[in-house]
């Protein structure tokens, strides 16, 4: 249902139809701006950008050239008008451009002399994110842009304590959005992962530095086609209803769930970071108080979804239960709610596996990525399936049967695991026929 001036639209997919006595209700949300030339997609709002180029030792060699020209690929992109800095980052982190504590304003001449200043990039030290991230929270904080977005590029592990790390996320969070970027062989997709969830933004990686360029345009013309901020998604639930989740699902898979503002008692807001001409879907699972499940045949109101800027309501969609004694009609999986369900759990499984291996626990490693192959396979998503044969022997893939390989001094085993993590979160849409 779409506010008429608006531009948003937001569809609900669900099967409404329970067993009878059932309490958990899920569905899937799409919201897609733009839709008509509507008011709330505009060209040309304030925008902010801050680069943050990891400069620690590790980013000697043919990895700090590449960085250099990205960085100088992505203040190319800039339009006109956007402010922008270049920081860099070891133990600490560093001006690059400008020198002083403030954002330029991008045009012919700041382009130019940031991407004089970028060429002097020199790798040294260690890498401690965390001060990066406060340092362009403060840039941000000076400056009135709407649209505020950051782009992190590490190719290690964090120094920092996780206290700190997270003390830095938390300042961080909803003032803007940082696309994060593994890249080489030493990078932590948990981390890159805590950054994406944190700042609601993408996180990828890759082994060869030579796509870097290419990367950092696509992130820089992806945030120059934001054009609001400060959209949120409202969701009003009945008295003793329990929010199990909210998910963002596409184009990424972002828990939202921690991330709520309560408005009121039974009514609360999850960020949904900037937007553009876009669509995306959330999956939203509700478990009604059994003291309020319906009689057979009776329809109740599980969740009401807003999309909300402020007090501006841009869109509406309800959520419906109808509790049925028809098997056909409740055992009905709604298509898309069981694809966002399946990739969901797959992203989970290689995360849980990975964790578990990094920590010696061998037989939960062995039963998550086991279950992972299975998920995989049966969605076929062939590539994840090859990553994952990477740290486990593949017996039979169809029943996830697998065993934990040996771990051995090949980095790039372990970095195509990270980067089986990261691209399990990438999900595609499935529209129910």
């Amino acid at each position: 249902m779409t506010e008429p001036s608006s531009g948003v639209v937001a569809e609900v997919f669900q099967n409404e139809y329970l067993p009878e006595g059932a309490t958990v209700v899920d569905a899937v949300v799409t919201v897609t701006a733009g839709a008509g030339g509507g008011g709330t997609v505009r060209a040309g709002a304030p925008a902010a950008e801050v680069i943050m180029i990891d400069c620690s030792g590790s980013m000697s060699g043919d990895r700090i050239v590449q960085a250099r020209k990205a960085a100088a690929v992505a203040v190319d992109t800039l339009r006109d008008g956007v402010a922008f800095a270049v920081v860099a980052g070891s133990d600490w982190a560093q001006m690059v451009y400008p020198e002083q504590q403030v954002l330029a304003v991008a045009d012919d001449r700041t382009r130019s002399a940031a991407k004089q200043a970028i060429r002097h990039l020199k790798a040294g030290g260690g890498t401690q994110i965390g001060t990066w991230l406060t340092l362009a929270r403060e840039l941000f904080l000076a400056d009135r842009a709407e649209i505020r977005h950051a782009i992190l590029l590490t190719d290690g592990r964090n120094g920092e304590s996780e206290r700190t790390f997270q003390a830095a996320l938390d300042q961080c969070a909803g003032l803007f959005v940082c696309d994060s970027r593994g890249v080489g062989q030493n990078w932590s997709a948990a981390e890159l992962i805590k950054v994406a969830e944190a700042l609601l933004g993408t996180a990828d990686g890759m082994k060869d530095p030579a796509g870097l360029e290419a990367d950092f345009r696509s992130m820089i013309e992806a945030a120059m086609g934001k054009t609001v901020a400060g959209i949120a998604l409202r969701l009003w639930t009945p008295a003793g209803a329990r929010i199990r989740f909210v998910k963002q699902v596409h184009p990424e898979i972002l828990d939202l769930t921690d991330r709520r503002t309560d408005v009121s008692a039974r009514v609360g807001d999850y960020p949904t970071g900037a937007w553009g001409a876009e669509s995306r879907d959330y999956h939203l699972s509700v478990e009604l108080d059994p003291g309020t499940v319906g009689v057979l045949g009776e329809e109740k109101l599980a969740a009401r979804v807003s999309v909300v800027r402020g007090d501006d309501v841009l869109a509406k969609g309800l959520v419906r239960a109808v509790w049925t004694d028809e098997e056909v009609k409740s055992t009905r999986l709604n298509k898309r709610v069981a694809h966002y369900t399946g990739a969901a759990e797959l992203a989970s499984a290689i995360q849980e596996g990975l964790a578990a291996r990094e920590a010696g626990d061998t037989v939960t490693a062995t039963a998550r990525l086991g279950r992972a192959v299975r998920l995989a396979t049966e969605s076929g998503r062939s590539d994840t399936v090859q990553l994952l044969a990477r740290v486990v022997e593949v017996q039979d893939a169809r029943t996830g049967t697998v065993q934990l390989k040996r771990r051995s001094d090949n980095k790039d085993v372990d970095i195509d695991a990270e980067i089986a993590a990261l691209g399990s979160r990438k999900t595609t849409r499935m529209r129910p026929s």
